[in-house]
């Protein structure tokens, strides 16, 4: 009996925590690109479209590592995978922060920081969570998103400030240590692959030895598909297209909306200020919205975060006062968060825990190549049209598609998609 069972603290919930801590740092300053940019592309003497042009690599080498984070967590576990992600986290800022040439940053920054940050990044620590949770799955997941937004609004504003007071190089040294420090001892002492029978289901929903029998016998009609076959199917096809949407526009506002209000005339402290406030009331929005997500279907507040977060795109870009910038900050974090939990439990319904490591991964790498397009075509399109329209107009456009896609998936309480479904 787990102490689920019996009334106590589930250990479960611990993995959660820790796992919320990891993505703040992790997404934190993959999506705290920002505050990095002016500053390092002033230092090195590079233009906005060669940075964002290595940025774009280091997107598309993010998602490129995530299949095989959870490939390695499948057959390694969570702690290998987070261990050597730190390892490549630390030794990969110290390669930038003496790197000099386009070539060096590309391959110390772009790529080597990507990788470390992709092993240590919400793709390792799915598999966990929902190995450990099966009556608050959508629950638990969600706290990687509040993670991810928490990560957002502190880290933003605060790597905004420690760049301004002692440099980018310094800055990116003292992420190290932090990750470090926090990273390590959290892999050794709380996360466990290994977890109870029943999970966190409560003793009335805990199937009797009968039932589970028939569950897992060999003559089943419906056996669980493999990853190939889950790659012919449509709702594998439908989450990885609103992922592509959604890495758009995050890395877009990550990477290029300091800069974009900026240029419309914020200063500094305004402009981080407004990005942080997107990922301080997402926060909060991601409590609710994982209640939700146990409770009514998921396809449904998926289409709903993807919609509103679409037009706030359009709101952001046309924003010229405080409260303005502030008003669009605010509606934009209650959806901000919640498409990446969502589509990861999605895939756990449809498709069973034992593939969602392989399949999120591999669904993520479409949201990095959306990112990957984004952080390009953000500095490009600045550096050729004077606008900021291109890029943040169609990040709006594509998340209205994404919204349109997600209420074509599969309902919640329909029998796991099976390996003929799209063929």
């Amino acid at each position: 009996m787990n102490k689920q069972e019996s009334g106590g603290w589930y250990f479960g919930w611990n993995i959660v925590g820790a796992a919320a801590v990891l993505t703040l740092l992790t997404v934190g300053l993959r999506m705290g690109i920002g505050p990095f940019f002016l500053p390092m592309a002033d230092g090195l003497g590079f233009s906005r479209s060669l940075l964002s042009g290595i940025v774009a690599v280091g997107m598309l080498c993010y998602g490129l590592a995530m299949p095989l984070a959870g490939y390695l967590v499948s057959v390694r576990g969570t702690r290998f995978v987070l261990l050597t992600g730190t390892a490549i986290v630390v030794a990969s800022a110290l390669w930038t922060v003496f790197a000099r040439g386009p070539i060096e940053f590309l391959l110390s920054f772009g790529v080597a920081l990507s990788v470390g940050l992709a092993f240590t990044s919400p793709v390792a620590l799915t598999p966990i969570i929902s190995r450990w949770f099966t009556r608050q799955r959508g629950m638990a997941l969600f706290f990687l998103s509040t993670g991810s937004m928490a990560g957002i609004a502190l880290m933003t504003p605060t790597l905004t400030f420690a760049i301004a007071a002692v440099g980018w190089q310094e800055t990116l040294l003292a992420f190290a240590v932090l990750f470090v420090l926090l990273t390590v001892p959290m892999a050794l002492f709380v996360m466990r692959d290994a977890a109870p029978e029943h999970t966190d289901l409560l003793p009335h929903q805990i199937p009797d030895g009968k039932a589970s029998a028939r569950a897992t016998s060999p003559t089943s009609k419906a056996p669980a598909p493999n990853v190939r076959d889950a790659l012919r199917t449509l709702p594998f096809w439908q989450v990885a297209l609103g992922l592509f949407a959604c890495g758009y526009s995050m890395n877009l506002l990550g990477t290029h909306g300091m800069p974009m209000l900026m240029d419309h005339g914020f200063d500094a402290t305004t402009s981080s200020l407004g990005i942080g406030l997107i990922g301080l009331v997402a926060i909060f929005s991601t409590l609710v919205l994982g209640r939700m997500s146990d409770q009514v279907e998921r396809r449904n507040i998926l289409a709903a975060i993807y919609l509103v977060r679409g037009l706030g795109f359009f709101a952001l870009v046309m924003v010229g006062a405080h409260w303005e910038l502030y008003a669009a900050a605010t509606i934009g974090g209650i959806v901000w968060a919640g498409s990446i939990a969502l589509s990861s439990a999605i895939l756990a319904d449809v498709y069973g825990i034992r593939l969602v490591g392989v399949l999120y991964g591999l669904t993520y790498l479409g949201h990095q190549v959306g990112g990957m397009i984004s952080s390009w075509l953000g500095g490009w399109a600045f550096d050729t049209f004077h606008t900021h329209w291109v890029a943040f107009g169609s990040a709006g456009v594509l998340l209205l598609l994404a919204a349109a896609i997600s209420l074509r998936l599969p309902g919640r309480g329909l029998a796991r998609a099976p390996a003929t479904a799209s063929r």
